[in-house]
């Protein structure tokens, strides 16, 4: 399991029935009251608000909801202040684990986080002691059925993406410079190119492969921190093999 990647896919998967019991609502409010807050309640001027709409209706959250999150987030409506804060540490087998959280009490956030490192063969680490080992990238998974490669790579790359890889098997993936990532976005979308999955992240340098208990554990560590409720996104060099996989869901 490539540590972002597939990782994402899973989440992907996971997304219908995490959403049928609200659990991923949570994150996506605050992800928009964060983004509007920052940089502004219009999403024609706010890169940032704009990818959080985009993903809160690909996720089905109700119009109203997304609305009243944006104003929240200007300051109209009355809301929480939440504040981003990310963790590092390591999981089983000494694999990279970069947590980003938004939270309202950063006390209990990292209480929580420590506990489910802990429970799952992991370490909560100090500030700097894993990022080090990744790099923000742009991450659009596009399905191997629906689009030729040729032209795929014709489109991405003239708009500005670094690569594309065929590690997963179901989907191409194009690796993008964070700034240039909406103008791959806008240049598939243009050519009706669908693409199944997408988000600004931390892809690792290296990969660490695990097997075993340790790639069980390391499912089990990814899981927990991913259902808090205050993690936003987790990102791993750990690479899990399939089977284990297929196992544990």
């Amino acid at each position: 399991m490539a540590g972002h990647s597939k990782w994402a896919n899973i989440k992907h998967r996971k997304g219908a029935e995490d959403a049928k019991r609200g659990k991923i609502f949570t994150k996506l409010v605050k992800e928009i009251i964060v983004a509007a807050r920052m940089g502004g309640g219009d999403p024609n001027a706010n890169p940032r608000l704009r990818a959080a709409i985009q993903n809160a209706k690909s996720n089905n959250l109700p119009k109203d909801k997304v609305e009243r999150s944006i104003k929240k987030g200007t300051g109209e409506l009355e809301g929480v202040n939440y504040e981003e804060t990310n963790y590092e540490g390591y999981g089983p087998g000494g694999a990279a684990v970069l947590v980003e959280s938004l939270t309202d009490n950063k006390n209990r956030t990292v209480s929580d986080v420590r506990h489910i490192f802990s429970k799952h063969g992991g370490k909560l680490g100090e500030n700097g002691c894993v990022d080090w080992m990744f790099d923000k990238k742009g991450w659009i998974a596009v399905k191997k059925s629906d689009v030729d490669e040729e032209a795929l790579m014709s489109v991405a790359l003239d708009a500005g993406a670094e690569d594309i890889r065929e590690e997963d098997p179901e989907n191409f993936e194009i690796i993008t410079p964070p700034e240039a990532f909406e103008e791959v976005k806008a240049a598939l979308d243009a050519e009706g190119i669908p693409f199944a999955n997408d988000e600004v992240s931390m892809l690792p340098q290296t990969y660490i492969n695990l097997s075993g208990k340790e790639a069980e554990q390391m499912y089990r560590l990814m899981d927990a921190l991913d259902d808090n409720d205050d993690v936003q996104k987790v990102h791993t060099n750990a690479d899990i093999p399939e089977d284990v996989i297929e196992q544990m869901q």
